[in-house]
C-alpha cells in the first residue's frame, strides 16, 4: 500500500522561461487549456462529471463497489481505469474520465474511499491511511475484469492514477494483467520479485522537486524493472508533486500539457494498435 504523503507540500518553483518557450506549442494546443480550464473550475468540472453514469460491480469477497463511467462516441473501444488522488473520487477525476472518453476510450473512475471526498489535507491523509490494501486490490481487480468483459469494450485496458492513485495504478497492474500502466508521481518502490507479475509496459511522470516520490525511489524502480525484464518509460519534469492538478498550488501548465500528450500517445500505442 502506498505510504502517506505529508499534509502540505511546498509550492512549485516558477517554470523556466526557456522551457516555457520550448513547450509553448504544446501549451497552445486546443485540448490542453480546455482540459485545464475544466479541471480548475468547480462548476465546469461538476458539469463534466454529471455526464458520467454510476455503475456497480461485486468483488470476489462479496463487496458491492461503485464507479463512474464515461462512454466514447464509437464502440467497441479500449478502456482506461482511473484512480483518484488522496482527495478521493472528486469531480476533477470524473472529468478526466470524460476527457478519456473524448479520446475514444471507455473511461472508468473508480472509488477506493467508499464515496468519501476530503475537504482538506488532514482529512485526505486520514482517508488514505484508512484504506485496506487487500480490499483496494480486490476492488481494482473487479473493475479491471468488468472493463475487459464490458459489451462495448475491445478487452484492452489501461490503468492511470495520480499521487495516491499513481501508486495504485501500478499495484492494480501487478494484481491483474492489463495492457498499459500510467503512473503520475505515485509510489513505485517495488522490488524485482514484486514486479514479476507485471505484464504491461509502464509510463511514469515524475517531478524533480518532489521530495517524496523522489529520484532515489524512481531510479530504484528503474533498476528493479530492468532486472525483471519489464518495459518502462519514465519522464522527469522541472516541477513539484501534483504538477498536473490545475486545482493545486503546484500546478505547472506546460508540464501538465506535455505529460498529457505523452500519456495519450502511450495509450494509443498500446490500446489502439
Amino acid at each position: 500500500m502506498p505510504d502517506s504523503l505529508p499534509p502540505v507540500l511546498p509550492a512549485a518553483a516558477p517554470a523556466d522561461p526557456g522551457r516555457r518557450r520550448l513547450l509553448g506549442g504544446l501549451a497552445a494546443l486546443p485540448l490542453a487549456p480546455s482540459l485545464a480550464a475544466i479541471l480548475a473550475d468547480p462548476k465546469l468540472a461538476a458539469a463534466a462529471a454529471e455526464g458520467l453514469t454510476e455503475v456497480t460491480t461485486t468483488t470476489m469477497d462479496g463487496r458491492e463497489v461503485t464507479a463512474y463511467v464515461a462512454m466514447p462516441e464509437q464502440t467497441p473501444a479500449p478502456a482506461v481505469l482511473l484512480i483518484h488522488e488522496w482527495w478521493g473520487l472528486n469531480d476533477q477525476i470524473k472529468s478526466m474520465a470524460a476527457e478519456f472518453a473524448k479520446e475514444g476510450y471507455i473511461g472508468l473512475a473508480v472509488d477506493l474511499y467508499g464515496g468519501a471526498v476530503a475537504a482538506d489535507p488532514e482529512e485526505a491523509r486520514g482517508l488514505m491511511q484508512a484504506v485496506d490494501a487487500a480490499q483496494a486490490t480486490g476492488t481494482l481487480v473487479a473493475w479491471i475484469d468488468w472493463l475487459k468483459d464490458h459489451g462495448d469494450s475491445t478487452g484492452k485496458v489501461a490503468t492511470v492514477g495520480w499521487c495516491f492513485g499513481g501508486g495504485w495504478s501500478l499495484n492494480a497492474s501487478l494484481a491483474e494483467p492489463v495492457d498499459a500502466t500510467v503512473v503520475y508521481y505515485g509510489r513505485v518502490n517495488k522490488d524485482q520479485g514484486e514486479l514479476a507479475s507485471l505484464e504491461s509496459p509502464v509510463l511514469g511522470h515524475f517531478a524533480t522537486q518532489d521530495k517524496f516520490i523522489n529520484r532515489e525511489m524512481v531510479e530504484g524502480f528503474e533498476t528493479e524493472m530492468t532486472e525483471a525484464g519489464k518495459s518502462f518509460t519514465t519522464y522527469w519534469y522541472e516541477a513539484d508533486h501534483a504538477f498536473a492538478n490545475p486545482t493545486g498550488a503546484r500546478y505547472d501548465q506546460e508540464d501538465a500539457a506535455l505529460a498529457w500528450e505523452r500519456t495519450k500517445a502511450f495509450l494509443a500505442d498500446h490500446l489502439k494498435s
